[in-house]
């Protein structure tokens, strides 16, 4: 899960996402889909958008999974409760800018080891040196589970 925007909102969704996803393991004995994870979850934050009393969240949030059966998924929701399948994605601050970079990129060619490279590169060329913050960018890898393969069936 990767989130832009309001932290407390997003700690929020996160419980939320965690909730259904143990509620879902709990009643069919598998673990949930990420597809089904990520519509339950965007539900939640458009019911906020529909009513005066509430305050609808704040945050935007990505939710990433690898499964053998399924490959690899990447899903976005935003603050309007609007859930998409993504090959490549960005939010935040220079989302713009990163999803120019991402464009560019041959996703289905590449392994998911190549594509954290290039992440990181993206990064680090969108980065505004005179307006943002100095920061350090960290990543780590589980190879265990990479697939021998480009990340598409």
């Amino acid at each position: 899960m990767a989130v832009a925007g309001l932290l407390a909102d997003a700690r929020s969704l996160a419980d939320i996402a965690r909730e259904e996803a143990s509620n879902f393991r709990s009643n069919f004995g598998y673990n949930i889909p990420l597809k089904h994870l990520a519509d339950r979850v965007a539900m939640y934050v458009h019911a906020y958008t529909l009513y005066s009393a509430v305050r609808p969240f704040g945050c935007s949030f990505m939710l990433g999974s690898y499964s053998v059966n399924d490959g690899a998924q990447l899903y976005m929701i935003d603050p309007s409760g609007v859930s998409y399948g993504y090959w490549g994605c960005a939010i935040g601050k220079a989302r713009q800018a990163a999803k120019t970079e991402i464009e560019k990129l041959q996703m289905k060619e590449m392994t998911c080891r190549d594509i954290v490279k290039e992440v990181a590169k993206i990064i680090y060329i969108v980065h505004d040196e005179v307006k943002d913050k100095a920061f350090e960018l960290e990543l780590s890898w589980d190879y265990r589970h990479e697939p021998p393969c480009p990340v598409t069936k």
